[in-house]
């Protein structure tokens, strides 16, 4: 099993380096960058990617309604230049409510528009032809309303690396469904190592449609684990309340939140309801009071060192058998990244 981490980004004071550097001294594999609407993924990656060495980078994720496919092939094959191939590229839709509310474009067809997206990508960077590409949202050459008339298939000016690893932010069944189809790996922001079925199972059935005889091994489950590291339980527990009740409660509209219904599918159908009314009602605090102590126990890490190392060994008994392949920390101090790497690595 590999270690990797999310960047933490201050809007002051910028990346903090010294936690990554320590991340690549201890032979973590990558860092991981997120955009919502506020910081992009991919400026912060570049930025790290100039001052290391081995360990790698990814956008979790490049919002596509906010970039064209070819934009994101251009970002890549640059950032792959420049690093040594370092970069990894995480690509996700996003939900309605950024798309339309930030980004101002049509949501569209989500898995549609992830497999022509990806489709467009991979033909950039193989170079066997101009780009030539007609989908229902992306046409290349354009030449719909308002067009020219003058667009013409190109080819890359420079040379990416086909065998670029392009992971999925996917958590509902048909998104994860379409990683295990078309992508290299996914980034599932919860999941629990006593269910893992809920993720893996729709990841095969894609594979399966796919029909390339790809299998987990093949393929880098990288789910996001929260990390909250102290001698007092319920502080700990605490500490990751707020993004949790954030996220299940108010990251969507009430019939269209991926992460609400995820919570439900783990079992904790009656707290995400809860969770949810309070959240849009406006309760924050009662929001978070009502995320379980066993929900955030079965998917983070908090708590002592010996209670995180004793918890760690149900995340290696997936990777003996390939269901999961990277374990993402999320919050994680310099301490608790030496505690994980010293149990794991």
């Amino acid at each position: 099993m590999k270690l990797a981490m999310t960047l933490k980004f201050s809007p002051t004071s910028g990346v903090d380096m010294n936690l990554v550097w320590e991340a690549e001294r201890l032979g973590y594999d990558a860092v991981w960058s997120g955009e919502a609407y506020g910081t992009d993924a991919v400026t912060p990656v570049a930025w790290v990617l100039a001052q290391t060495k081995k360990i790698k980078a990814g956008t979790s994720i490049m919002q596509m309604p906010a970039r064209t496919p070819a934009c994101a092939a251009m970002t890549a094959m640059t950032l792959q230049a420049m690093s040594g191939n370092r970069f990894l590229c995480g690509i996700g839709p996003s939900g309605p409510q950024v798309v339309e509310g930030w980004h101002g474009v049509p949501f569209g067809k989500p898995l549609l528009r992830t497999r022509e997206y990806i489709a467009i990508i991979r033909r950039i960077l193989e170079r066997n032809a101009p780009l030539e590409f007609h989908g229902e949202h992306y046409q290349i050459p354009y030449s719909g309303p308002g067009a020219t008339g003058l667009g013409k298939p190109l080819r890359s000016i420079i040379h990416g690396d086909p065998n670029l690893k392009i992971y999925t932010a996917a958590i509902a069944p048909a998104g994860l469904r379409t990683a295990g189809e078309v992508a290299d790996g996914t980034l599932p922001i919860f999941m629990s190592p006593e269910k893992p079925q809920t993720i893996t199972a729709p990841i095969l059935e894609g594979m399966g449609k796919a029909g390339s005889g790809k299998t987990l091994a093949d393929f880098d489950l990288a789910p996001y684990v929260r990390i909250s590291m102290g001698e007092d339980l319920a502080a700990c527990r605490d500490a990751v309340r707020p993004q949790l009740a954030l996220y299940i409660g108010g990251m969507g509209a009430r019939a269209k939140n991926y992460y609400n219904d995820l919570a439900k599918r783990l079992g904790y159908e009656a707290a995400a309801v809860k969770i949810q009314d309070h959240f849009l009602a406006g309760r924050r605090k009662e929001a978070e009071a009502a995320v379980p102590d066993a929900l955030i126990d079965e998917i983070s890490l908090v708590g002592p060192k010996e209670r995180i190392r004793d918890r760690l060994q149900a995340w290696k008994e997936l990777a003996k058998d390939h269901r999961i392949g990277t374990l993402v920390l999320t919050g994680a101090t310099s301490e608790a990244l030496r505690v994980v790497a010293e149990a794991v690595l």
